[in-house]
């Protein structure tokens, strides 16, 4: 009983990875809340000169790492899924992947784009993945979503090759 409830437990990430804000993008947000926190200050006396920036910073770290919450994964299991975010897919449903490129990214979420696909865009991220499925229940296409890894996770999805790179596991054995 310990044993099975172990590999039940025990999750196999064939894939990772977490669509962060990268730190260079941080310093504009925290300035201008510094800056209306000045604002509030000087339009409002009576009220303590350390409450507006005690209230504005950590609301604009709050809304950074909101931001940056978004998970994109890939596990191996019994049932081989994809996880954007809190959104999962059984790979099964899988029919086809294309790799959306930069300067192919407008066309893909503008006129390309299906009103019921799945779509989670990070702007900071490049590049995007197009993931076709095949569920007659789901009136979802496809899914559109932000990766930093597209070869890879296309490979994975697909089952066309093992995947290789930084996120990519080698021995499904090591945690």
């Amino acid at each position: 009983m310990t044993e099975s409830a172990n590999t039940r437990t025990k999750v196999d990430l064939r894939h990772a990875e977490r669509l962060t804000i990268p730190w260079w993008d941080w310093p504009l947000p925290l300035v201008a809340a510094v800056l209306l926190a000045a604002q509030i200050q000087y339009a409002y006396p009576a009220l303590p000169p350390w409450a507006p920036y005690a209230l504005l910073v950590p609301v604009a770290v709050a809304v950074l790492v909101a931001l940056s919450r978004v998970r994109v994964a890939v596990d191996g299991g019994d049932e081989p899924q994809l996880w954007v975010g809190d959104a999962h897919l059984p790979l099964h449903y899988v029919t086809s992947v294309d790799v959306i490129r930069k300067p192919d990214k407008r066309r893909a979420l503008g006129p390309e784009l299906d009103p019921a696909a799945f779509c989670v865009h990070k702007p900071w991220i490049r590049t995007m993945v197009r993931v076709h499925l095949d569920d007659p229940d789901d009136p979802t296409p496809y899914w559109v979503f932000s990766t930093r890894h597209p070869e890879t996770l296309a490979a994975l999805l697909t089952g066309s090759d093992t995947p290789t790179g930084r996120n990519a596991r080698q021995d499904p054995e090591r945690d």
